[in-house]
Order: C-alpha cells, then sequence, then structure tokens
C-alpha cells in the first residue's frame, strides 16, 4: 500500500513537471500568450511584412504593448493586411507609425509602434496609416552589389578612354 501511495506521488511530480517544461517551452517560442487583460483590434497595411507573424509581439519604447493577431493579403490594394491586439491599459495617438523591426541580426520580426502628437487616440477599428515595411536583406544586398558594379564600370570606362 505505501509503495503505490509513493508512486502516485511520484507521477503527480513528473506530470506537474512535464507540463511547467511544455508551458515555458511554448512561451518562449512565442507559441502562447497568457494575458488578461481586454484588448482593441487596429489595423495597419504594409507593403512588405517580411517574416513577421500572427502572435509577434507589438512593442514601444521596449515594452510589449501589443500582439499581431492576424496577417491576410488585401486583394484590392495588394499589401498586407495586419491586425493588431493592442492592450486596452495603452493608448495611442492616431497619427502613430509603424515599423517592422528586427531583434538583433538576423532575430524575429516585431512592430514598433512610435507615438504621434494628435490629440486623438487610437480606438477600436481604427487604421493606422504610417507605416514602414521589413527591410528585406537580399534586396539590399542586391542594391549594394548593383551599385558597386556601376562605380566599378565607371572607372574602367574612364581608364580606357585614356
Amino acid at each position: 500500500m505505501q509503495r503505490s501511495k509513493n508512486d502516485v506521488w511520484v507521477g503527480l511530480f513528473v506530470l506537474i513537471g512535464a507540463v511547467a517544461i511544455l508551458f515555458l517551452a511554448l512561451q518562449s517560442a512565442n507559441l502562447l500568450t497568457l494575458s488578461f487583460q481586454t484588448s482593441y483590434n487596429v489595423h495597419a497595411k504594409f507593403d512588405n511584412v517580411g517574416g513577421l507573424k500572427p502572435k509577434a509581439a507589438v512593442r514601444s519604447a521596449g515594452v510589449v504593448v501589443g500582439r499581431v493577431e492576424k496577417i491576410v493579403f488585401d486583394d484590392k490594394s495588394f499589401q498586407a493586411r495586419v491586425t493588431l491586439a493592442m492592450e486596452s491599459r495603452y493608448t495611442f495617438p492616431k497619427d502613430s507609425s509603424l515599423k517592422i523591426l528586427t531583434s538583433g541580426l538576423l532575430g524575429e520580426q516585431y512592430l514598433g509602434i512610435e507615438p504621434g502628437a494628435d490629440e486623438k487616440t487610437l480606438v477600436a477599428g481604427d487604421t493606422i496609416s504610417s507605416t514602414q515595411s521589413a527591410m528585406v536583406l537580399e534586396s539590399l544586398i542586391g542594391q549594394f552589389l548593383y551599385s558597386k558594379a556601376a562605380e566599378g564600370g565607371g572607372a574602367d570606362a574612364g581608364k580606357g578612354k585614356k
């Protein structure tokens, strides 16, 4: 009887440990967000969202003030429409702007919101019109190589004339 009682306690302890590890893994991978704050939805349109994903953080001054709820393609404007769930305790002016930023050099992407100066604040259903799309590393490298090739071609042409 004593042995089976100990087995139950050990099994319960192992089960609680497994649940705790699963919870921490999901939390660190940004797949689980437990927030009991009420929120309001605002929208924004971007030309390119890069690697932005649903559940990505919305940060202002480094503080998480909301999450990306969903990303859909708008076939009328040919842009990505991003829905944000902003925590109700944070209010931002209507003329605030959004940028898609990256944590570190090749880290995960998040939205940075910069407050504007308008006296009116964002409410549920509003659309933020001032947005800056994601920087695509491949296009930056392509532009750099193209500009270097153009500089090199101009220098060689000048040498050939002498």
